[in-house]
Order: structure tokens, then C-alpha cells, then sequence
């Protein structure tokens, strides 16, 4: 009881007993161990999946995976712990239900519940395609009442099987026969079938046929539908045999192919007969008869009037047909034209070097076409050209071009280069249109005057080549389209150009335009163009091709030479000879290659068509193919075209033309007095130069080479002349200095020729068409000066040769020239004392004259005669002789003193320092001399033993001061290599160099040397 007056105070709490954490745990496993043993849940798996078996596997691929999955399976973190605890959660395994179900269900993992479905036995997708059954799944728990495992529903489940291309196409028919009509297509001739075994459309299908013999006019659809591809000519085969196979979907081909007959049906056809398809030419044979043996069968129709019209199809050759394929240049004077042309798009060299950087069309046969793409324009150097507007003037251009845009594609622009942005003449394409502007200059009489003369053309747009050619001389102005003239309209004018000093600059390909503002010559935006030089601002630009562009001031161009610079050198020609022609009306284009024929009677006009012929004139001629064509009308009596003639269509074969090999030959190393290279005439660099060319034809042996295999051709090389239109010098090395040296030639004699050179530091460019014996005599003026030889020791040239503007080079011929530089008379008053350094036999970069001529030696030349060059060696080896003599003695002495002293061999101390060995180098000219001429000279010294005793003191001093005064030239021997002596004398070393300048000579130290076989010692 509470004490009266005092509040009431709770009674304390009471105080928890802590528990261990490990009887917790405990606890807590002990109640899930006895949960887990009861298996309250069912397995549970999908209720339905798909699979996918093939024929050769057992395997199937089910969709979605099977997994059976149970709700008494452990956690995953306790997985190891619960298994090992309870069964409850496995899956033990799949139960199939079904009669007769090929597969079984096999459990892979207990714990995740995953199985696969597999085949108990090979199936056959030809038997049974597809498979259902349905399947159960149970675990491996018991009931606390003991009962049975637990077992899911069951699913359903669909296999289909998949095929394997195990069969192959099997025509239904052992051979098909079939018969048509001549001169008629046929869209179905017959039709071929066969079937494929295998159970999937995939494979059982039959995909494709496919005629197997080659070179047959017939195609096979892929339905088996056989139709002929042109019509069949009884003459050329009365039946064709086929043999065709058949693909199924899977690529498999047929077991056996299937033999196809198809007789063909004479019938009456009109149209020409007896042409071939295939013409060859061979170059370099004249004129081909193309038609030789071709009539026209008119099926006896009353006939009243044939046309045809050969034409030969060249566009695709050079520029529009084969043409010679030297520079423009070259061809402006071959065909007569006025000299001072100026080639503003030249092929790419040293000197003429402002085209490097655009691209060439190099498929045709080396002609110099050059690419505009809209974004590439060249800048023509200073003095190039000068046009002067008061005087006449001639532009010449081969231009492609298609439809372009609506803005101005410049050809040629001629505007100021800095401050303004005046247009003072340009040729320029706009809207099809061939515009040729010209700006006069300022003049007393400021009215307007021509200055836009426009074309409307349609070979400016066909993207075909054409020659144009304009002749100014104004007001005049008058264009040449492949030899054809045109006269402009309409014409605008202008005023002429307020008065300036502002330069101007001429650009290809577009326009200058330095100045942005706003002009009525500018239609176009200014586009800033990045170049080796800078930034350059262009605009109007060309997309075309151009080639031969040039232009000539003070002249114009006459109509032959017109005509000349458009002529094929190929093209149809019919001559009429012996009546053929006669009664015949017959007409042909300028460039020769459509040729119209016109008349009534039959018999006439079949011989004119066989005389009808190809003609290449160019030596060389571009090889291809020429199409060929013959389109036909034929009238009857009432006037209409009573005969339909199909379409004759061949081609001309041209046959590779032999290769002409070019090759140079002559003197390619040779020395020159100094004297020589600072006089004005100068060195020539190709004194015997010689040109030839030849080709290489392979003979057939006589008689018949097919009764005896063993007979071969050959090969014959054969010389033949042709013309030259390049040759280039150029120096290897370090460029020319123009302060100090030159490449100098007769200009005169160049301009009589009518060649051409251009020079520059980095040698010299002759151009010009011209026969080989021209540029032999040519290059024989060539010549090299140097006026300060003092450091010049030699100097390389190359030069090549080339004919149609690089389609054949020549090799590369090499000139290599050396500068004999002549010391002072007194230095060398003894020739055998002091010899001239370019017999030296260590100095190779001296000239050896033994392997080089010299062509036209100078008298006063210190290259040495023959004569000198024997006496020479004659002293040397007398010199020699009398070394060895004295060898000989000192030998013959230190034998002597060994037999007098036998016991004191061991004691001798050699002091070899005073001793100097001393070899003429003038033995390398002894070389001839073999081994077994030394040793019989030695044993001939040895019996005359008592001359050589006679040798006095006097002349043993001669010959030591001579080894003295050679011992200088000693110093220039290679460096030494010691090698072992031979056991025939001990104690020696053998001692060699280079080109065995010693003559197997061998050297002790220790003083002895061995010479040959002999061992000799040396006396001090």
C-alpha cells in the first residue's frame, strides 16, 4: 500500500533477457528446414510451345524454352544450403503424352527446372512434316501424407520438321524435240519441265533452268519456257541440240540434263545474205573489202527502188574517229597552217607545265583530252599568247559537252587581272548556245559595236566531239563545226572598254574574276579556288572535255587546213571502177564513215555493196571495234515497202598494230679536255647517235606444221621507219647552272626542219613530227657548254624518244661525259715517273680506255696512243724485272749465310724498318699474263744467274729511286688484307687487293714474300 499523501510511481520495467544471436539463427533454420519438406505447390510450365527439328539433327529448338518452374524451390542466396536440406523444389522430370510421339523430354537441370525435347529416331520430313503432343512436368517432393510427387498441367506441343535439300530435279521427259520456221521469233518454242522430291517448297521447287551449250541463239525462262534469242537462218545450221539442266530453290543442280532438238524450217527471207558479222583488219593492208560476197534476196518480189545506208560507228574512237595522235601543234603544221600558233593546252613537261594539275582522259589512245568538272580551271603564263583586237585572230578547239545548267561554262576568258573585273574577249557555252564575246578597246568613236556573237547549235549539247573553228576579223566573225561554216546570229552590241593599264589574264576553263563587284559581264557567283600559288578567285567554270585549244594572232585559218585538222584517217571508201557504181546514186558524209546508196537494178547494186571497203590510213591505228550497220528500204511497184530487210549489224575488228621497240644507241661514256666544254662550240652529247625501230613478226614454217608438231614458229625482228614527234634531254643530277653552263643547238638548221625545242635548268624539249634521220641529225647538234669546268668532274644526261605524243617511247639512253682537266708541262715531263691519272689503276672514277671509244679524238687530247700505252707497260715491267733481280740476290746471299751459320737461325733479330716494298701499278695491264709465263721467266733468270750478278751498284740505286719516285702513286693502294701463308713458306702472310693487282703475290713482315710457288727472303 501506498504511503499516504504520496503520489503513486510505476513500477519499474522489467528488464529483457538477451537471447544469443546464434539460437536465433538456429531457430529460425529449424523452422525452414520444416517448412521446406512440405511440398505444397505444383510445378507450373507453359501451356503451349513450338519447336523446330531438322532432318539430319535430333534436336529441337522450342519457343519459348521449356522450364518448369515450382514454388518450393529454395531462395537463390540459400541455394546451397536448401538443397542439400530439402527435394521438394527440383523438377525430376517431363512426361510425353501421345501415341507413336518420336520424341522424349529429358530434364538437363533439376534445380532451374530446364529440359529439352529430343529425337528418339531419324526423321523424314517427305513422311511427316509436323508432330503435337503434350507434355506434363513433376517434382521430386513428397506429401506430408506420404502421397505421390506433384505434377504440373500438361502443355501442348507443336514440332514441325524442317528439310534437308536431299533431292535433286528429275525432268519429267527423257528428251524434248521441237521444230520451228526460219526468219521468225517465237516467244514459246517449247517448254521443258522437272520435279524435286524434297517436302519444303524451298527445295522441292524448281528455281531456275538453264541451257548449257554454249553460243546458242536460245534463252530458257525459269519456267522451262525455251524461246530463240534472233531470228534462225536455215543456211547456217538445219537443227541445234541443247543440253539444259534445272536448279531447285536450293541451288541443287539435276542429276541428269536433258537433250533438247530444235529443227529449223527453210523459208524464203528477205534482207541481205552472205555478210559476216566479224571483220578483221590487220594494219598497215590498204583498203578491206567488207561485203565480199553479200545479195540481197528480195524473195521475188517485183522490185522498183533500194536504198541503203552503210554506216561505220567511230564516235567512241579519240575524238570521234582515229585520228593521228601527235600534239596539235604538230598537226596545225602537218596540215599546212600558218606558223605562230600557240597551244594553250599542251601535254604536261618541264617547260610547258601549267596542264600537270588536270585531269586526262588517258583511254584513247594518247591523245591529250583534258577533263572540266566544274571546279578545275588553268591560268596561261604571261606571253604564251597575244591577241591584238585590231588584228585577225583564230581560235581552234575540239570540244564534248551536254546539256549543262543555265549559268555561262567559260571554254576561254581573256579579263583584267587586278582592280576591275572587265571581260575583253572570252568563248563561252550557255543554254546550248556557243557564244564568242569581244570587247574593242577604247577608240576616238564611242558608238556601239559588234560585240556578242551567238550560235544556236545542236552539237554543242550532244555530248559528242566536234572541231570548232573561229576566225575573227572584226566586225566578221564566222565558226567552223567540223569543216562546216556558221554564221552567228543573233549579234549583240556594246561599247567599247573605257581606257585602262590594268594587265589582263587568260584562263581556261572559266574566268578571272579579281573583282567582286557587281558587272554585266558576271552572272555567276565568284568561287575562291585554292592553288599551289595561292588562293585564286574563278568563275563560269566548264564541265566538258577539251583538247587541241589554240589560238594564233595576226592570221587566219584557211578552209583546207580546216578540212585537214577534221579528216579521219579511217572511214568507208568505194572506188568506182570497172562500171560498179554505174546507174547508182551514191553520196557520203564529210568524214567518210556514212555511205548512201541509191538505184533499181538488183544485180548492180550487189556489186556495189561488195566493193564497198574500210580504209585506215594511220600506220599505227588505234585498235577496237568498229560497229557496223546496214539499214535497207525496198520498194515495190505500188510504191510502198513491200520488203522489210532487217538490220544488218557487224563490227570491224581492228587487230593490235606491232609495237614499233624505238631504240637508241651510241657512245654512252666518254672524256673531254676542259678546253673543250669552254670553247663556244661546246661538247656534243651525242656525236654517233643512232635511231632505229623494229617490230617483232612471228614467221610460220614452211610446208604443213600440222603433219609435224615438232615445227614451231619464230620469231623474226624486222626494221621498219616511222616518224618521231618528242625527244627529251634531260640532265641527271643537279640542274644547269645558267650562270656557268648550257645546252646549246643550231636553231637555224632546227628551223628549216620545222622542229621545235623548248629549255629549261632541267634539260631540253625538241617536238615536232619528223622522221627518225631528222632527229638523229638533230640530236647530233646538241651540245653541252660549261665555262667554269674547274669543279666539274663529269656530267649524266638521259634521252628519250617517244612518236604519238607518248603512245611508243623509246628506252632511256644515258650519256655519261667526263672532264679531263690538264695539269702544267713541267709537272709531268716523265712520263713513266708521274703517269696521267686516267690510267691509274685504283681511280675509278677516271675514265678507262680500255672500255670506252672515243669518238673523234682531239690531237691535242692527253689521252694516250696505243703505242704509248705499250711502252709504257714495257718500262714498268722491265722495272719489275730488275726489282726481282735484286731480290733474286739478296735471296742467293741470305742462303749462303744460313749454311754458314746453322746453329744461329734461332738468334737472327730482323730490323725491318728501313724496309720499303714498292708495286708498280701499271701490272694491272699485265693481267694476260698467266701463271705458268712467270715461273718459266724465273727459271730463264735463274740460268742466266751470272747477268744478274752483273748488275751494278749504280743501277741497283736507279731502280730504288724510281720505287721512290712511285711511291706516291704506292699511297693510292686499296687498304690490305692479311690472310694465312701457305705451308711452302712459313712465316709468310698473303697479302692481296682488288682485282689481284699484286699477281697473287704473297708478303711476310718478318721479311720474306712468296711469288707463285717460290718462297723468297728478303735481305736488309
Amino acid at each position: 500500500m501506498p504511503r499516504p499523501g504520496r503520489p503513486l510511481r510505476p513500477a519499474p520495467a522489467p528488464v529483457p533477457v538477451p537471447v544469443p544471436a546464434w539460437l536465433l539463427l538456429f531457430g529460425l533454420l529449424c523452422s525452414g528446414a520444416r517448412a521446406a519438406r512440405v511440398n505444397k505447390h505444383k510445378p507450373w510450365i507453359e501451356t503451349t510451345y513450338h519447336g523446330i527439328v531438322t532432318e539430319n539433327d535430333n534436336t529441337v529448338l522450342l519457343d519459348p524454352p521449356l522450364i518448369a518452374l515450382d514454388k518450393d524451390a529454395p531462395l537463390r542466396f540459400a541455394e546451397s544450403f536448401e538443397v542439400t536440406v530439402t527435394k521438394e523444389g527440383e523438377i525430376c522430370g517431363f512426361k510425353i503424352h501421345g501415341q507413336d510421339v518420336p520424341f522424349d523430354a529429358v530434364v538437363v537441370d533439376k534445380s532451374t527446372g530446364e529440359g529439352i525435347i529430343r529425337s528418339k529416331e531419324k526423321l523424314d520430313c517427305e513422311l511427316q512434316k509436323d508432330y503435337s503432343f503434350s507434355i506434363q512436368a513433376y517434382d521430386c517432393g513428397k506429401g506430408p501424407d506420404g502421397a505421390g510427387v506433384k505434377k504440373s498441367h500438361k502443355a501442348t506441343v507443336h514440332i514441325q520438321v524442317n528439310d534437308v535439300n536431299e533431292y535433286a530435279p528429275v525432268f519429267k521427259e527423257k528428251s524434248y524435240k521441237a521444230t520451228v520456221i526460219e526468219g521468225k521469233k517465237y516467244d514459246n518454242i517449247l517448254k521443258v519441265e522437272a520435279v524435286d522430291a524434297d517436302c519444303s517448297p524451298q527445295f522441292s521447287q524448281i528455281c531456275s533452268y538453264e541451257i548449257v551449250t554454249p553460243d546458242v541463239p536460245f534463252t530458257i525462262d525459269k519456267d522451262g519456257y525455251i524461246k530463240n534469242t534472233e531470228k534462225l537462218n536455215y543456211g547456217k545450221g538445219h537443227q541445234y541440240k541443247l543440253t539444259v539442266t534445272a536448279f531447285d530453290c536450293g541451288k541443287k543442280r539435276a542429276t541428269e540434263d536433258v537433250l533438247v532438238k530444235i529443227s529449223i524450217k527453210p523459208t524464203c527471207r528477205p534482207g541481205w545474205q552472205g555478210w559476216s558479222k566479224r571483220i578483221e583488219y590487220e594494219p598497215g593492208t590498204g583498203s578491206l573489202a567488207l561485203f565480199p560476197s553479200i545479195h540481197l534476196e528480195t524473195c521475188d518480189e517485183p522490185i522498183t527502188s533500194i536504198q541503203a545506208t552503210v554506216e561505220l560507228e567511230t564516235n567512241h574512237i579519240g575524238k570521234g574517229c582515229d585520228r593521228d595522235t601527235y600534239s596539235e601543234k604538230s598537226l596545225h603544221r602537218l596540215c599546212g597552217a600558218s606558223p605562230g600558233t600557240a597551244e594553250l593546252l599542251p601535254p604536261p613537261s618541264n617547260t610547258l607545265n601549267w596542264t600537270i594539275g588536270l585531269p586526262t582522259d588517258n583511254g584513247h589512245d594518247s591523245d591529250q583530252v583534258f577533263e572540266f568538272n566544274g571546279t578545275q580551271a588553268v591560268k596561261i603564263p604571261d606571253g604564251v599568247v597575244t591577241v591584238n583586237m585590231k588584228e585577225p585572230f583564230m581560235i581552234s578547239v575540239w570540244m564534248r559537252h551536254g546539256p549543262g545548267a543555265k549559268e555561262k561554262e567559260t571554254i576561254l576568258c581573256n579579263s583584267d587581272k587586278t582592280d576591275m573585273n572587265r571581260h575583253h574577249y572570252s568563248l563561252y557555252v550557255h543554254n546550248c548556245h556557243l557564244v564568242f564575246l569581244l570587247r574593242q578597246d577604247p577608240s576616238e568613236e564611242k558608238n556601239y559595236k559588234p560585240a556578242e556573237f551567238h550560235w544556236k547549235l545542236n552539237q554543242v549539247c550532244d555530248k559528242e566531239w566536234h572541231h570548232y573553228v573561229l576566225n575573227v576579223e572584226f566586225p566578221s566573225v564566222t565558226l567552223f563545226v567540223d569543216g562546216v561554216s556558221y554564221d552567228p546570229f543573233p549579234v549583240t552590241e556594246d561599247y567599247p572598254l573605257h581606257p585602262s593599264k590594268v594587265e589582263t589574264q587568260l584562263v581556261v576553263g572559266a574566268c578571272w574574276q579579281e573583282y567582286t563587284g557587281s558587272e554585266n559581264d558576271n552572272e555567276t557567283e565568284t568561287v575562291t579556288v585554292t592553288y599551289a600559288g595561292g588562293e585564286l578567285r574563278m568563275a563560269q567554270f566548264f564541265r566538258g572535255n577539251l583538247a587541241g585549244l589554240m589560238v594564233r594572232s595576226g592570221k587566219l585559218e584557211n578552209k583546207n587546213v580546216i578540212d585537214c585538222l577534221y579528216t579521219c584517217k579511217e572511214g568507208l571508201d568505194l572506188q568506182p571502177a570497172d562500171g560498179i557504181g554505174k546507174g547508182l546514186k551514191i553520196q557520203a558524209n564529210p568524214g567518210q564513215s556514212v555511205l548512201t546508196l541509191e538505184g533499181d537494178d538488183i544485180e548492180r547494186f550487189d556489186k556495189a555493196m561488195q566493193h564497198i571497203s574500210y580504209l585506215n590510213s594511220r600506220q599505227f591505228p588505234t585498235p577496237g571495234i568498229r560497229r557496223l550497220k546496214i539499214t535497207s528500204t525496198i520498194k515495190c511497184l505500188n510504191e510502198e515497202d513491200c520488203i522489210s530487210a532487217p538490220l544488218v549489224d557487224g563490227y570491224i575488228m581492228v587487230l593490235q598494230p606491232e609495237e614499233p621497240k624505238i631504240s637508241l644507241s651510241g657512245i654512252n661514256h666518254f672524256a673531254r679536255a676542259a678546253s673543250e666544254f669552254e670553247s663556244p662550240e661546246g661538247v656534243s652529247l651525242f656525236p654517233e647517235l643512232r635511231i632505229i625501230s623494229t617490230i617483232t613478226r612471228e614467221v610460220e614454217p614452211e610446208g604443213d606444221g600440222d603433219e609435224d608438231p615438232t615445227v614451231q614458229e619464230s620469231l623474226v625482228s624486222e626494221e621498219i621507219m616511222h616518224n618521231l614527234d618528242t625527244c627529251e634531254v634531260t640532265v641527271l643530277g643537279e640542274e644547269l647552272n645558267p650562270e656557268q653552263e648550257s645546252l646549246e643547238v643550231d636553231m637555224t638548221r632546227l628551223q628549216q626542219k620545222g622542229i621545235e625545242t623548248s629549255s629549261s635548268n632541267l634539260g631540253m624539249i625538241i617536238t615536232g613530227v619528223d622522221t627518225m634521220a631528222s632527229y638523229e641529225e638533230v640530236l647530233h647538234l646538241i651540245r653541252y657548254r660549261n665555262w667554269h669546268t674547274m669543279s666539274l668532274f663529269d656530267r649524266k644526261f638521259k634521252l628519250v624518244c617517244s612518236e604519238l605524243n607518248g603512245r611508243y617511247v623509246s628506252n632511256e639512253f644515258k650519256v655519261e661525259v667526263n672532264v679531263i682537266h690538264t695539269a702544267n708541262s713541267g709537272e709531268h715531263a716523265n712520263h713513266i715517273a708521274a703517269q696521267p691519272q686516267f690510267v691509274h689503276p685504283v681511280h675509278h672514277s677516271f675514265v678507262d680506255l680500255s672500255g670506252h671509244n672515243l669518238a673523234n679524238p682531239h690531237p691535242f687530247s692527253v689521252v694516250p696512243s696505243t703505242a704509248t700505252v705499250v711502252i709504257v707497260v714495257c718500262v714498268s715491267f722491265l722495272v719489275f724485272m730488275i726489282i726481282l733481280g735484286v731480290f733474286r740476290i739478296r735471296a742467293a746471299h741470305q742462303q749462303t749465310l744460313r749454311d754458314q751459320d746453322a746453329g744461329k737461325e734461332n738468334e737472327m733479330d730482323w730490323d725491318d724498318s728501313a724496309l720499303t716494298i714498292t708495286v708498280n701499278p701499271m701490272e694491272t695491264y699485265e693481267d694476260q699474263h698467266s701463271s705458268e709465263e712467270e715461273e718459266e721467266e724465273e727459271e730463264e733468270e735463274s740460268e742466266d744467274g751470272e747477268e744478274d750478278d752483273d748488275i751494278t751498284s749504280a743501277e741497283s740505286e736507279s731502280s730504288e729511286e724510281e720505287e721512290a719516285g712511285q711511291e706516291e702513286d704506292q699511297q693510292n693502294v686499296p687498304p690490305l688484307a692479311f690472310f694465312p701463308a701457305p705451308p711452302s713458306c712459313p712465316g709468310a702472310a698473303n697479302l692481296s687487293s682488288r682485282e689481284d693487282h699484286y699477281n697473287n703475290t704473297t708478303w711476310n713482315s718478318y721479311g720474306s714474300f712468296m711469288r707463285g710457288r717460290y718462297c723468297y727472303p728478303i735481305y736488309r
